[in-house]
């Protein structure tokens, strides 16, 4: 879960894969994505530099995190990689008509400053395709609280799905719309123009963002002290 340093001509992507078997039909629905993004962007003669986030090693620090507020140094790497990205890739098994609770773990734990205008693609795999309006219904409305923009088309296989080229197409079609999204500067006006315009949370981690004159002094001593940190020796 390396991030990487983007460049001119160069668009960082991240995968959030939930999937816990080996192998991941959820990974592997998001790795085709992603390839589908990366040819995209090729003919726009910009190079998507891909990194992926697994969950499933991650559990038990998502767990740690909800439970003491403990943040380990793999589950903060996992959080810079999608601080970083400029498209997000979210793919995730269904079980029992809902996404997974570890990718909504996940989720519950990133800042909710993070992902303020990241395009987003939205994937999942599921035993059977009663699960797939799943996508629209939670994953949806989820990215949608994090102040993200999910592309209008959706990426759901169940077992038949994978023969069926219809999968391919839509996968064209989310990743011409998500180049299209990202193109249009859509992040970048919303952080350098917009960005005080949201409601932000009180001490928000996200560092890709402007300034408010409204923003508490945490260098304080007093803020220090309230932390539970010592307070400057001069």
């Amino acid at each position: 879960m390396e991030t990487t340093a983007v460049g001119p001509g160069e668009v960082n992507v991240a995968v959030i894969s939930a999937g816990v078997s080996d192998p991941s039909s959820t990974r592997l629905l998001a790795d085709r994505l992603a390839s589908k993004v990366r040819e995209t962007f090729g003919r726009h003669q910009l190079t998507a530099l891909t990194s992926a986030v697994e969950l499933g090693p991650l559990a038990t620090d998502i767990a740690a995190r909800l439970v003491g507020g403990l943040t380990s140094q793999a589950l903060q790497t996992a959080t810079d990689t999608i601080g970083q990205a400029d498209i997000v890739i979210a793919s995730t098994p269904i079980y029992k008509a809902g996404v997974s609770g570890l990718f909504k773990s996940f989720i519950d734990v990133l800042d909710n400053d993070l992902m303020v205008g990241k395009v987003v693609l939205l994937a999942a795999t599921a035993g059977s395709p009663r699960h797939a309006m799943v996508l629209d219904d939670h994953l949806r409305p989820l990215f949608a609280f994090m102040r993200a923009v999910t592309v209008p088309t959706s990426l759901f296989a169940a077992p038949d799905d994978w023969a069926d080229p219809s999968l391919t197409t839509r996968m064209k079609r989310a990743a011409v719309e998500a180049a299209a999204l990202y193109r249009s500067g859509l992040q970048d006006e919303v952080h350098n123009s917009a960005w005080d315009a949201y409601q932000h949370q009180f001490g928000r981690t996200s560092a890709s963002r402007s300034t408010s004159r409204e923003d508490p002094d945490f260098d304080t001593p007093l803020m220090r002290l309230a932390s539970g940190g010592a307070p400057s020796p001069h």
